[in-house]
């Protein structure tokens, strides 16, 4: 590969990249719906057609913003989660980790759970950083208990819910860490519940 290649490869990469931080600080500005590619390629200082060589349409741009938050989320429970933590505060840590998550990005999360998107879960197609960050949940079983990722999935549902209902004003948004509290106790409690993590499980189910 010469270096010109090289050169323009990297370049373009780096267009790609700023396409979807662009995006990504657009709508945790203003909101999903002023996601335009008009107003993208304004802001990122290029033309539409050069932006529609790197992206279909605003949704490949949301998949693509979905798919980067899938692995700073991975990141951010991986670095919650305790190396030999005690019988269950792992879970307590990655599922504050979790909450924490949605509320400071409250647009990325959007794209990641709530609006519509081809990216899929449980699925042989599943992006490997959605399933990085389903198995530190997973990691958070017992290794012996065939129903470890059965919990992790009750689990991130059970947060899911909390940031949705506490979003829309179904809940109140400051009772979070009693709810987290009530959460990991009965997980706890189960039968099969929180062990010491060794590992990650195989990817999502759901």
């Amino acid at each position: 590969m010469s270096v010109t290649t090289k050169r323009r490869e990297r370049e373009r990469a780096q267009r790609h990249q700023l396409i979807i931080t662009a995006a990504r600080e657009l709508a945790e500005a203003e909101g999903w719906e002023a996601v335009t590619t008009r107003r993208l390629a304004e802001r990122v200082e290029y033309s539409q057609p050069v932006l529609y060589s790197h992206f279909d349409g605003k949704d490949a741009i949301l998949r693509a913003v979905a798919i980067e938050g899938f692995g700073e989320l991975a990141d951010r429970l991986r670095r919650a989660r305790p190396a030999t933590p005690e019988p269950s505060r792992a879970l307590h840590a990655v599922c504050g980790a979790y909450l924490e998550f949605a509320a400071e990005q409250p647009a990325l999360y959007q794209a990641m759970f709530v609006l519509p998107t081809d990216v899929k879960f449980g699925h042989a197609e599943t992006p490997p950083p959605l399933r990085t960050a389903f198995n530190e949940f997973v990691s958070c079983f017992d290794p012996d208990d065939p129903r470890r990722e059965l919990f992790a999935e009750v689990t991130w549902s059970a947060l899911h819910g909390m940031v949705a209902l506490s979003d829309s004003g179904r809940i109140p948004p400051n009772g979070h860490t009693e709810r987290l509290d009530l959460l990991v106790t009965q997980i706890t409690a189960t039968p099969g519940g929180p062990a010491t993590p060794q590992g990650g499980g195989e990817g999502p189910r759901t």
